[in-house]
């Protein structure tokens, strides 16, 4: 008599990269608008690009720092696909949060005005509605379907997402099944790579953490040599 086979899984794994520094701010919030980013540091995206897969798809928000991003990480690496980079899928659901009227204030006033909390990484709790914007709540509930969406379309694949702080963010709090002020705890630099991994069986669906927050041109130093 033999064994019944082992539950299949199949397994979509999301790779989350934040896009690259804004500095051109002028120290002020800038959460959902349109504004460029500088892709200027290319050992950052020389120690990135070899981490993520090939053959992926690509997906982005529809704010241009995000397509930057990506274009700066087709430059560093080998990406092609027929000789022309993938395409690369727009999708606004992936934006930033929409801080509203909170957008275009000092960043720094506006922390001296506002009690601190310990174990966030954001400007409000994540039920509080900026005047004319959305809750991160709110902004949980958007990029949640979009996730469920993507995962669903390219079911086995791996999926590069090049999109926000906040985003990611949103995307942990759905994988660790926290509630949205949860994912406002971690901290999610610049260009970083977070890996989540959503498994689908006959038995159900769950999500696997493999990588938070990950910098891997820190390894290789500022000019690709060793760290100090």
């Amino acid at each position: 008599m033999t064994s019944p086979p082992p539950h299949a899984f199949v397994r979509t794994r999301w790779w989350w990269v934040r896009h690259a520094p804004v500095r051109g701010d002028g120290g002020r919030i800038y959460g959902g608008s349109d504004i460029a980013c500088d892709c200027g540091d290319a050992h950052v995206f020389a120690g990135l690009a070899p981490v993520l897969p090939r053959g992926a798809v690509w997906v982005s928000s529809h704010l241009g720092r995000t397509r930057q991003t990506a274009e700066a990480l087709w430059q560093a690496g080998d990406f092609s696909e027929e000789g022309a980079v993938p395409p690369l899928t727009a999708l606004p659901a992936l934006a930033e949060q929409n801080l509203g009227d909170w957008q275009g204030q000092d960043r720094a006033r506006f922390f001296a005005e506002r009690q601190p909390m310990a174990a966030s990484y954001w400007f409000a709790p994540a039920d509080e509605r900026p005047p004319g914007g959305e809750s991160f709540v709110e902004m949980c509930g958007r990029v949640h379907a979009a996730i469920a969406a993507v995962t669903a379309a390219h079911r086995g694949r791996d999926i590069v997402a090049v999109a926000h702080g906040g985003t990611i963010r949103a995307a942990l709090a759905l994988a660790l099944a926290l509630p949205p002020q949860g994912g406002l705890a971690f901290a999610i630099e610049n260009c970083s790579l977070t890996r989540l991994d959503h498994y689908d069986g006959p038995d159900g669906t769950g999500w696997r953490v493999g990588m938070v927050n990950g910098q891997p041109w820190l390894a290789a130093g500022p000019e690709g040599g060793p760290a100090a």
